[in-house]
Parts: C-alpha cells; sequence; structure tokens
C-alpha cells in the first residue's frame, strides 16, 4: 500500500477559527466563553485595517505551519469555484482568498479577513464538484457572519497583536507536538468543554443555512452539504486514525443534518454536472499524493487498463502528470496530445504541454505555443506563468516580468508570482526591481518589516531612474504608514 508523498508537517489551522473564538488571553471561567451579540458588527469590533492586519498575521502562521501550495493551477480552480460561490451569496462583502493546503487530511477552515484554506484531502474525498462547493460555501459563511471576529465583542481590551500572538501560539504548540499545543490554549477551559461544543454548533448551524442557500444560488446541488457531512460520518465509523479533521472542528450530530437536509427540501435538488476542471484537479492531486513517480504511473495505468474511472479525460491527465515526474517525457507527450485535440483552450493541457516542451529543451516552442492564449486570457496566472517561464528558459527575463507585470495589474493579490518576478527582474539585471518584487513578496506574506528594509535597499542602487524611484518611494511611504499605525495600535 503506497503512502502518500505529502509531509505531514504538524499543525493546527484546521483548528485555528475554534480555538481563536473560544481562547483569549487574561480570561477563564464563564467569563471567556460569554456568547457574543449575534447583532453587532465586526467593524464594531476591530476596523478594517485591523481585519486586514489579522488575515495577514493568520497568514503567516498559516505559511510557517502547513503545506500551502503553490500550484497555479490547484490554487487558481479553487479560487474560481470560492469567487463564484461569493457572488452568489446574499450575505457576502469584502475579499476573500482560497488556498489548498497540501495534506491529505478531510479539513477546511476559515480565517480571519477572508482566508478560506481547504485541504488536498477534502478535495480527493468530494465525488462531485457540489460536494466541495458545499464545504466552501460552509466556509464562506463563517466569514460573512463574523464567526471568528463576534468573539471579540465582549473583549473591547483585545488588540490585534494579542491576537496574532494566540494565533502564533497555537501553531507553534502544533509545530511540536499538536495535542500539547492545543492542551496549551484550551487547559483553562477543561470544564467547560459541552459550552464551547454548544457554541460552535450555533455557528456550524447557521453556516449551514447561509451555505446551503449559497449553494442553490450558484447552480450547485443544495443536498450536497448535507449529504457530504453525512457521508464523512458514516465513513467516521470505520476510520482508523478517528474522525476525519472536518468532524473535529466542525461538529455534526443526527439533528444538524436532519435541518439541513429540511433546508435543501425548500431548493430541490439540482443534478449540475461535474466542470471538467474539477476532475482535473483531482487527478492532479491524485497524481502528487504518491511518493515516488513509479507509484503513480501505475495506478493511473491500472486504472486506464481497468476502466475504474469517472472521467477518462481526467484519468488520462493524471497519467500524463506521472509519465512527466518520471521522466518519460515522450510517453507523457503521447498521453496528452489528444486531450489537447479535443480541448485545445483547456489551460491545465496547455500548461503542461509547455512543461513539456521546455523539459525537452524546446523553450522556443513552448513560447510560441502559449503566445495566442495568453494575449486571449490576460488574467488567467497559470498560462500567464507558464508563459513567463517559457520566456525565462528562452533568456527573455524582460519580456518575462513585462508578462507578470501585466498579470498583478489585474490580479495584485497572487503573492506566488512576486518571488518570480523578482527573479526575472534580477536576470534582467534590474536590481531594485528586484528588491522592489521581493519587498511586494515579502509584505504579502506577512514580513512587513523586511519589506521596508528591502525598498529602502531598492531606493539606493546606483542608477536608479526617475519614475522607477519615484515608483519605489510610493510604495515604501505607504509602508511605513502601515508600520506606524500598526506601532501606534500595540
Amino acid at each position: 500500500m503506497t503512502q502518500p508523498r505529502w509531509r505531514l508537517s504538524a499543525a493546527l489551522a484546521g483548528c485555528l477559527l475554534t480555538l481563536v473564538l473560544l481562547s483569549a488571553p487574561g480570561q477563564s471561567g464563564a467569563d471567556a466563553l460569554d456568547l457574543p451579540d449575534f447583532g453587532s458588527s465586526a467593524d464594531t469590533v476591530l476596523s478594517r485595517a485591523e481585519q486586514r492586519d489579522l488575515g495577514r498575521e493568520f497568514m503567516k502562521w498559516v505559511r510557517k505551519s502547513l503545506e500551502v501550495s503553490t500550484d497555479p493551477l490547484l490554487t487558481d480552480y479553487v479560487q474560481a469555484l470560492g469567487h463564484r460561490l461569493v457572488r452568489a451569496s446574499r450575505e457576502t462583502s469584502g475579499r476573500y482568498d482560497f488556498f489548498v493546503v497540501e495534506d491529505p487530511r478531510i479539513n477546511a477552515f476559515a480565517g480571519p479577513s477572508g482566508n478560506i484554506g481547504v485541504n488536498a484531502g477534502l478535495i480527493l474525498s468530494a465525488e462531485t464538484e457540489s460536494e466541495l462547493a458545499a464545504v466552501l460555501a460552509h466556509e464562506i459563511a463563517h466569514v460573512s457572519q463574523n464567526h471568528l471576529l463576534r468573539r471579540f465583542a465582549a473583549q473591547k481590551q483585545m488588540t490585534v497583536p494579542a491576537t496574532a500572538l494566540l494565533i502564533a501560539a497555537a501553531v507553534l504548540g502544533a509545530a511540536v507536538d499538536p495535542q500539547a499545543g492545543a492542551a496549551a490554549l484550551m487547559g483553562a477551559q477543561g470544564a467547560l468543554v459541552q459550552q464551547q461544543i454548544n457554541f460552535t454548533r450555533t455557528n456550524e448551524e447557521e453556516a449551514d443555512r447561509i451555505g446551503i442557500d449559497t449553494l442553490a444560488r450558484a447552480g450547485h446541488d443544495p443536498y450536497a452539504m448535507p449529504g457530504f457531512f453525512q457521508k464523512l460520518t458514516q465513513a467516521n465509523r470505520v476510520y482508523e486514525s478517528g474522525a476525519p479533521e472536518l468532524l473535529r472542528t466542525h461538529p455534526v450530530t443526527s439533528d444538524r443534518i436532519a435541518d439541513a437536509l429540511a433546508r435543501a427540501e425548500r431548493f430541490g435538488p439540482n443534478q449540475k454536472p461535474d466542470s471538467l476542471r474539477f476532475h482535473l484537479t483531482r487527478a492532479h492531486l491524485r497524481e502528487q499524493s504518491y511518493n515516488r513517480a513509479e507509484q503513480a504511473i501505475d495506478h493511473f495505468r491500472d486504472t486506464l487498463q481497468k476502466e475504474r474511472y469517472r472521467n477518462e479525460t481526467a484519468e488520462r491527465y493524471g497519467y500524463a502528470r506521472a509519465l512527466a515526474r518520471g521522466g518519460r517525457l515522450d510517453a507523457a507527450a503521447r498521453q496528452l496530445a489528444p486531450l489537447l485535440e479535443r480541448h485545445p483552450s483547456q489551460v491545465e493541457f496547455l500548461v503542461l504541454q509547455s512543461q513539456l516542451e521546455r523539459r525537452r529543451g524546446h523553450a522556443d516552442k513552448a513560447v510560441r505555443d502559449l503566445k495566442g492564449a495568453v494575449g486571449l486570457a490576460p488574467g488567467n496566472w497559470p498560462l500567464q506563468q507558464a508563459y513567463a517561464e517559457a520566456l525565462l528558459d528562452t533568456g527573455k527575463p524582460a519580456a518575462a516580468l513585462a508578462t507578470l507585470e501585466r498579470l498583478i495589474g489585474l490580479r495584485p493579490d497572487i503573492a506566488p508570482v512576486y518571488g518570480l518576478m523578482a527573479d526575472a527582474a534580477g536576470k534582467a539585471g534590474e536590481q531594485a526591481a528586484a528588491m522592489r518584487w521581493r519587498a511586494e513578496l515579502l509584505f504579502r506574506s506577512g514580513d512587513l518589516e523586511p519589506a521596508i528594509r528591502q525598498l529602502e535597499l531598492a531606493l539606493r542602487q546606483p542608477g536608479l531612474e526617475f519614475h522607477q524611484a519615484a515608483k519605489i518611494q510610493v510604495r515604501l511611504d505607504e509602508l511605513q504608514a502601515e508600520e506606524h499605525r500598526r506601532e501606534a495600535k500595540r
């Protein structure tokens, strides 16, 4: 039996929402669990700027503790699905950021400032796209109803740094020992576990109600939410290592499932066909879940020979990816060719073709093949990054940098792109630009002070042109103002 390739970094990010909701420094006993005013606005507890600070601090510790995927294809798919749900919801406002955690456990979690993570294991366990959408809709509802920030309604003295410290303590404790980390935070609450469960159930029921409405409005099957949780609950009876993480952090009862079923009945079933991207994403994750390429090759070859698959196109895509990982590039290209012929604009196939061509020493061909596609999709992250990488391989770093600058002009929140931009700028001999984009990556990773230092260094680079110096200075002023504002809140 093969083992997943993911490194199981000990972390507790799946529990962070619950821990932060139920834990606060300087509190103990019943006072720590006073029910919040469910009519209160998050803005009366923390300002918008403080909410963004909390979100950045949250993500900084999540990245240090969990394997957050930087794969453009995986992240782009989850973001696209998540944002379609956000647009369909009656309740949402503000920003949302969806990301994939490379962890085989079945879990998803919502953090401050709209940060929503979904484990690879959950995507693989979802049999339909509506089931995956149901979990995302549920987490979106946690955010839209301010379940995290409401916890501060009775705690006016709680500062953002104190909250960030609480989250950091949870993550650091888990990095050493997940159980010890949780115990350190929850120890003072030991006598009130039942009250904590009741409190979280209230949040879960509200998230179910709003999530089912969002699911139906987005055209997905509203029965997917109670159905998926029921399936996990039944699977729990034979789970070798205890309940799925999602059931630990999102308690499910028979009453909750029955209530969700009743709500779904108000909308009626909607058997929406799964998108091809859903199946391709699952095949992608399945392929990389194997430790060795040969294991993945054997898996996909066996399922194709025995026709044990739900989508043949996705299965052949997974097979091509496995062959590519194993260095069998010609065989991978043969598997990919008919897929591209049937789906010539499918982003996953175009990106894999580009990767194969580059590895076979045909980077120029990769550039030519992608040029038309990137022109038609200027905001498509996977395509634009694949094109920039091919340009770098052909010794055209300035063109690669220009491509990525156009992309972030449309989608400035794609943090991983800034690292590639810094690399391209450095290879183009533009050291000030390399420092500028490295600063942006640092800032968006939650490292404000190092980002400021990078911009200060950039301004001291010899031969810096006026217009570039002006842009760097404006950004430096913004980050320094941000630093002063945070210091004033401490």
